[in-house]
């Protein structure tokens, strides 16, 4: 049977206390503030939850609970997946890995609630939907969901160690063993390092049945960038399916929804994305070089803001830009070797 967790009361917080940073525990309060029919009562839900008053929370499959001014008892029921579920995360290699790292794959986003799936409920006196206690709760377990993603999944009834037993099965080896495939050998690439390679010329498509000339090309045009890529360095980068997408969108310019995705594989590709996306622990070294250089700014482990700026520091060693845009942190240029000369960027130009 799957086990509940419990968290301890949170302390109370200083007044501009943020809620969720990442993008699933956005995506958690956008679906309490959907479903919310009072958005004053969400207000004090809020401040509420910033207070210490509510009590240690305990979250179990399908439930959240936590007991608010030590009388009474908040409930959020949340509605579970369905247990196939398992298999489209297991489908890809990655899934198992991000979520370890503290991270959600964007591809995975229908274990994140929507309107309905939420119901909360209060044996205090207030009418509202949700009340103060029961909005406070969904408030405060979005910090918990910054923490460890893996706890959204037991909301929706997947229980994290039958997850990994699961996904250890279901990437069982098959077929011939990696070692036995690599021991015909593979002769070397040809060296085209210093090779001046023309640029891919743009392809001529028929029109025919079934497939559209616009995609086609783009595929085609990419696949020629990828092979002299190849030619030229001798190795390619090995993508997940969304680093993919956000690649092929950023290069050809297409349009997948996902704007600060998008720009900041054009800043700085693979290691951008991962800033924007995910967040970590820094070494100290870089936690004290913030420290001076950055002086009044709140840090959060490699984040670092200041009213609408941030500067993260990323796992490539560089700081990465970010503006506020709108609710959102959206980059601001690209990475740069220090956080000062990277602040620079968020700031405006004549």
């Amino acid at each position: 049977m799957t086990a509940a967790k419990g968290f301890p009361a949170f302390a109370p917080q200083r007044a501009g206390a943020r809620f969720a940073t990442s993008w699933w525990g956005r995506a958690w309060l956008k679906a309490l503030e959907d479903t919310s029919l009072d958005h004053a009562l969400l207000a004090k839900g809020r401040a509420y939850a910033k207070t210490g008053q509510l009590g240690p929370i305990t979250v179990s499959p399908g439930r959240l609970a936590a007991v608010a001014e030590g009388e009474y008892t908040a409930v959020v029921h949340v509605a579970p997946v369905a247990a196939a579920f398992v298999e489209q995360i297991a489908a890809k290699a990655g899934h198992l890995a991000a979520l370890l790292d503290g991270d959600l794959p964007y591809d995975l986003v229908e274990l994140l609630p929507g309107v309905g799936d939420l119901e909360p409920e209060c044996d205090c006196p207030d009418w509202g939907h949700p009340c103060k206690h029961a909005a406070a709760l969904c408030y405060q377990a979005s910090w918990l969901l910054d923490r460890d993603p893996f706890l959204l999944m037991l909301m929706r009834g997947l229980d994290k160690d039958d997850l990994i037993a699961s996904l250890q099965r279901a990437s069982a080896p098959i077929g011939t063993p990696v070692a036995e495939a690599y021991a015909h050998g593979v002769p070397p690439l040809p060296s085209f390092a210093d090779a001046a390679l023309p640029a891919p010329e743009p392809l001529e498509v028929e029109p025919a049945p079934g497939i559209d000339p616009a995609a086609l090309r783009v595929l085609a045009a990419d696949a020629a960038l990828r092979a002299r890529e190849l030619l030229v360095s001798g190795a390619a980068a090995v993508l997940t399916e969304f680093q993919d997408r956000v690649r092929l969108a950023a290069t050809h310019d297409l349009d997948i929804g996902l704007p600060a995705a998008v720009q900041s594989w054009r800043y700085g590709g693979a290691d951008a994305l991962d800033t924007l996306t995910t967040a970590w622990t820094p070494p100290k070294q870089a936690v004290a070089r913030a420290g001076w250089q950055l002086p009044g700014f709140e840090a959060a482990r490699n984040r670092w803001t200041l009213g609408g700026v941030q500067v993260r520091y990323g796992r490539d060693g560089r700081w990465h830009p970010f503006v506020d845009a709108d609710g959102d942190w959206f980059p601001a240029g690209p990475p740069e070797p220090d956080p000062a000369t990277a602040l620079a960027a968020t700031q405006p130009t004549d």
